[in-house]
Formats: structure tokens, C-alpha cells, sequence
């Protein structure tokens, strides 16, 4: 965007440090930015780089779109990760306090619970309120995976089978909107990513292979929507690959978010995992 452009971007944030990168870079492209920060998730130091910061709940759409609207927001982003297990947990209605709008688009709109069909819902209730949500990585395009080997020792024969096996399970994983990633050795998936995340998938798949060696494949959907769930690592992965007695890593290049690349690839050499980046195929 041009720097001349003094509209406002809005911001909901969730947990992780992808929402200070989107509101970095919003300011230094010269927009004013608001912050919606998901409570208990959002880092509390987004309130020192936003020129307007409000909390709000995971369920409280209808709060998002009135303080958007009450700051001039046309425009919004989301950014950072909503462990989805929250919306199944015990008496999550009375930890949720879900707001109407939101109660309507979980219990009554949605008969698709999965993550596209919510997060469409999402992004079509704010458009229908005046507010378009745009591509997440539009003010940090620098954060996608480059395309190459990024880190580690070559991969062996045997890791570049698990490689491109793993891809076309996680593919169609990605198209029928169950998960992103999954856990590889020789061949045998050993754990597949559902509503739990990637950090605890690693765990359990450490779990299961006492053994390690296996290697993590996390890839775009085929249809990959640019506005939401975009795949992401970072330096939090490794130190959990590396718990999890994992000795690769393969991400989607251009498609994949790296929180602190250097960081991340300092680690990944530090503890011997491989990390390749690759284009669709």
C-alpha cells in the first residue's frame, strides 16, 4: 500500500507474535492501526505499537465490528493463531460469553464447523458490515517461507520419500479443511493435525515415536484462502521438534508464515533438523 494512504487497518489478534509483525508493518506502509486483541490470547505489548487497542472475546464478532466501525476501519486483518479446542471445552458458554452475533454465526448459521467455512462466516459478517478483510501477510510479505534449503544437514534419501509422501497426504489433509501438517517416518504417518494445532501434534508424535527421526510436513490448503489459517513456524516449532526427537521439517514456500526467521534457522542448524522450503507441486 502506498504510504500516502491514511485509512486505517484494523487488526484482530490472536496468540503469537504474527500480529506485532501485520501491525509493524501496516504503520511503516503509513497507516493508522486499531487493534482488536483477542483476550487471552493477544500479546499485551501490541497495545504499545497500536494507535488504538481494545480487548475483546473470541466470541464477540458483534464487539469487533462496532469498534471497528466507531475508528473509521474499512479494512482488517486477521492475524495469530485461535486454538479451535477452546469452542469444545466445558461450559464454554460461560467461558466464551459469546455475543449474539456470534452466538447466531456458531449455533444457528453454521451447519460447517470446520476452520474455512468459520472463518468465511466471520468474513462475510464483517463485510456485510461495511468491513473487508484482506490478505493476512499484506504488510509482511518478507515473513513467507523463500523457496530453498533453509537449514540443516542435507536430507537423506530415506527423509525425501518421507518428504514427498507426507505432502500429498497433507494435501488432501489441507482439502478436505482437516489440518495442515502431518508427522512422517519411513513412509507411516504417525500423527495428523486436527482442531489441536501443530505444537501438540509434534508432542504426540514424539510420543508415539520414541524413536524419533521423523520428519514434520506442513503445507497450505490446495485452495489456500490468504486471509486466514495461513500456515506458520517459527522458533517455538523447533524447540518442540526438537523435544519431539523430529530431524526435519518441510514447509510451502511463499505460503508459509516464519515468525524470526534468522532465529528459527539458527535453532534448526543448532540441533541438526532440516528445514526445505517448497513451491507447490
Amino acid at each position: 500500500m502506498s504510504t500516502h494512504d491514511p485509512s486505517p487497518i484494523g487488526v484482530i489478534a490472536g496468540a503469537g507474535r504474527f500480529p506485532l509483525m501485520v501491525v509493524d508493518g501496516a504503520k511503516h506502509a503509513g497507516h493508522r492501526v486499531v487493534v482488536v486483541g483477542l483476550r487471552g490470547l493477544a500479546d499485551p505489548e501490541l497495545r504499545a505499537h497500536a494507535d488504538v487497542f481494545h480487548w475483546a472475546g473470541l466470541a464477540g464478532l458483534g464487539r469487533w465490528i462496532r469498534l471497528f466501525s466507531a475508528t473509521g476501519v474499512r479494512r482488517a486483518i486477521m492475524a495469530g493463531y485461535v486454538h479451535k479446542s477452546v469452542m469444545y471445552g466445558r461450559f464454554r458458554l460461560l467461558k466464551l460469553l459469546p455475543d449474539w452475533t456470534s452466538f447466531k454465526l456458531w449455533f444457528i448459521q453454521l451447519r460447517d464447523k470446520r476452520n474455512d467455512a468459520v472463518l468465511s462466516a466471520v468474513a462475510d459478517a464483517l463485510q456485510m458490515r461495511g468491513i473487508t478483510l484482506q490478505n493476512a501477510t499484506e504488510y509482511c510479505a518478507e515473513a513467507l517461507a523463500p523457496e530453498g534449503h533453509l537449514a540443516g544437514p542435507p536430507p537423506s534419501a530415506s527423509q525425501r520419500g518421507d518428504m514427498d509422501f507426507g505432502w500429498r497426504i497433507a494435501k488432501e489433509l489441507g482439502r478436505l479443511d482437516i489440518g495442515q501438517a502431518v508427522a512422517v517416518k519411513e513412509t507411516e504417518i504417525i500423527a495428523v493435525e486436527a482442531i489441536e494445532g501443530t505444537d501438540r501434534m509434534i508432542e504426540r508424535a514424539g510420543g508415539l515415536c520414541k524413536r524419533g527421526g521423523w520428519t514434520l510436513v506442513k503445507v497450505a490448503k490446495p485452495n489456500q484462502d490468504m486471509r486466514f489459517d495461513i500456515p506458520t513456524v517459527g522458533p517455538d516449532t523447533i524447540r518442540n521438534l526438537r523435544s519431539a526427537g523430529a530431524k526435519a521439517m518441510v514447509v510451502e514456500a511463499g505460503k508459509t508464515v516464519i515468525i524470526d526467521r534468522d532465529t528459527m534457522i539458527a535453532a534448526a542448524r543448532d540441533c541438526g533438523i532440516t528445514i526445505i522450503a517448497v513451491s507447490p507441486h
